[in-house]
């Protein structure tokens, strides 16, 4: 009995114990708890970092900060103050003053009034604030350009939504974050992270010092500042260029796959987008008839015409089903019920296949694929040319780092077994897959990639925007080199018949002494108007620096606008320079852009 009595006694002594311990950690010793009890006499201000700067690849700033300030009142705070004297000095309406105090009467809460007040009429608030209690400002900071271009790359920022608060509690009502671009994607690094101060205030909301001398109180980390692969002053080029016109530009540096621009017009001012028109401005260009909004380089899927007579050529030779020696003579081909017309006619070698862009030479070699005897039926044989054809970073998504970028189109044959019915489609029925027409749909980013390809002579590297991230590694993804299932050696033939579409071909318009330029043009066949004009090219033929491609819109041969245009920006970026002014001036005046 007595050792009953004494574990009885020991379980009550020993959680009394528990209990004057916890009470003394909890009022003597950890401070937490008393600034919890305090929270109504202190006010906690959100201190926000500086978003991370964006430089280009030259270290020229692209994207910057200027301050704001938020308005904020603790209503429960305030006194009775001049209405009309304060509406005047913050150029907030009387009768929306008046509906935020109804709304938060007697409240705790910080409610805002007026957001992002510029630094000349914050200047004036900050002079008079003292006179009001319970009213305070929280310092922001918004974007600012300093070059008016690269909109579609760069991106902007937004207020967060209920879908961005319930995804990441970082954040709060009110703040902002990054909608698309390079501040969407790179978003975590840009933001930075908040810090917090901690005031003690009087009963008439009124900041007295910094509680516990700043004790609790948290600085605010600064955004990463970021290295973007983007040449500005050769995107401000680009974009002068295909003003007026529809279409894109896309360059890559094929050693390392870094974009040097990427330009998709009708464009707009990235300035637009930031400040308190923000919402106006997005209406007005969401609404525009040629849509600036649209992202042409990464979302627009065309066929690639003439450029993709490259890619069969590599196909059929890696497969031994044409040599560099492989001549046709011909005089258009008959795909039984048509015949696929030619402007080359008679003996037809392969390099002035590419040279003189022949459409019978690859409506044979398509032939020579679809109809090899390694396979049971044409159907097998498609599907490994398709596979072929994705190994060029055709039809399949990149994986570059920035959003939206489509995947473009190449069928299996399952879509011709449905379309016409198993084992009752041939080649013939395919055969304007012969020259990048029909069934075929990629994004310009695509075909410049190709161009990196066989700068490379059969491999690329992910197609990326930014090069360095300030404290750490960039994703391990953007360095991977992906190989075309072609064989190096097949690679020289072709590229020294692009040599001769520059220097004798159906390119001679891109041609820049010195500058050793190698490409390949296409006209796109278009069934809602003219076709469009399409080229593709690298430069130097040795130890390329940079691939290109070029799309315009409506506007006819490749050798008329997108050749030219190509050559014009390898030589900007090669030469910084141009030697062809009066080319310039033609290209930047003509007006292309279809208004139907």
């Amino acid at each position: 009995m007595k050792t009953k009595r004494f574990v009885i006694s020991f379980i009550f002594i020993s959680t009394a114990i528990i209990f004057i311990a916890k009470l003394f950690y909890i009022q003597v010793i950890n401070e937490s708890y008393k600034l919890s009890a305090e929270n109504n006499t202190l006010r906690h201000i959100t201190v926000y970092p500086s978003r991370g700067l964006v430089v280009d690849r030259n270290g020229k700033i692209i994207v910057a900060n200027k301050s704001s300030y938020d308005l904020k009142v603790v209503t429960r705070s305030t006194g009775v103050f001049d209405t009309a004297e304060f509406c005047r000095l913050t150029n907030i309406p009387e009768e929306e003053l008046k509906l935020k105090f109804k709304k938060n009467k007697y409240s705790y809460k910080p409610v805002l009034l007026k957001k992002q007040i510029y630094a000349e009429e914050y200047a004036e608030i900050a002079e008079n604030l003292y006179k009001y209690p319970g009213f305070f400002v929280e310092k922001r900071s918004l974007r600012e350009y300093p070059y008016p271009v690269a909109a579609n790359i760069l991106g902007y920022l937004g207020e967060v939504n209920v879908e961005d608060l319930r995804r990441d509690s970082y954040y709060q009502s009110g703040d902002y974050t990054g909608k698309s671009g390079i501040e969407k994607v790179y978003e975590k690094d840009l933001r930075g992270k908040k810090g917090t101060e901690i005031y003690l205030v009087d009963v008439f909301g009124r900041i007295q010092e910094p509680y516990k001398n700043g004790k609790f109180n948290s600085p605010a980390v600064a955004g990463r500042r970021l290295t973007s692969s983007v040449d500005i002053e050769l995107q401000k080029f680009g974009e002068f260029l295909m003003q007026n016109k529809t279409g894109s530009i896309v360059a890559i540096e094929p050693s390392t796959g870094e974009i040097l621009a990427l330009v998709t017009s009708p464009t707009y001012d990235p300035n637009l987008f930031t400040g308190k028109k923000l919402k106006e401005n997005y209406k007005k260009i969401e609404q525009s008839r040629n849509k600036p909004l649209f992202n042409r380089a990464l979302r627009s899927m065309y066929p690639p015409g003439s450029t993709f007579k490259t890619v069969n050529a590599l196909i059929a030779m890696q497969k031994g089903l044409i040599t560099e020696k492989t001549i046709f003579i011909t005089d258009g081909y008959d795909a039984g019920t048509h015949i696929v017309k030619d402007h080359v006619s008679g003996l037809i070698t392969f390099k002035k296949s590419l040279m003189l862009s022949s459409n019978a030479y690859y409506c044979h070699v398509f032939k020579r694929i679809i109809s090899d005897k390694n396979f049971e039926n044409y159907a097998d044989a498609y599907n490994s040319w398709t596979d072929y054809v994705k190994s060029f970073g055709l039809g399949v998504k990149l994986g570059t780092d920035l959003d939206f970028e489509k995947q473009g189109v190449i069928y299996s044959s399952n879509y011709f077994d449905r379309y016409y019915g198993k084992g009752r489609w041939n080649y013939n029925t395919v055969i304007s897959l012969a020259i990048g027409q029909g069934e075929l749909g990629f994004t310009p980013l695509q075909t410049a990639n190709l161009a990196a390809v066989l700068a490379n002579r059969g491999y690329y590297i992910t197609p990326h925007i930014i090069k360095k991230i300030e404290g750490k590694e960039i994703d391990e993804r953007l360095k991977k080199k992906h190989f075309a299932k072609v064989d190096a050696k097949y690679f020289e033939p072709v590229v020294d018949a692009m040599e001769a579409v520059v220097t004798g071909g159906t390119a001679v318009s891109a041609y820049v002494p010195g500058l050793d330029i190698c490409g390949k043009t296409g006209t796109v066949q278009n069934p809602h108007g003219k076709n469009h004009s399409v080229f593709i090219a690298f430069a130097p033929k040795n130890n390329p620096k940079i691939a290109v491609s070029v799309y315009v819109e409506n506007a006819g041969y490749g050798s008329m606008w997108a050749a030219p245009i190509a050559s014009l920006i390898i030589e900007k970026y090669l030469t910084n320079s141009i030697s062809r002014e009066w080319l310039v001036k033609r290209i930047s005046e003509a007006v292309l852009i279809n208004n139907k």
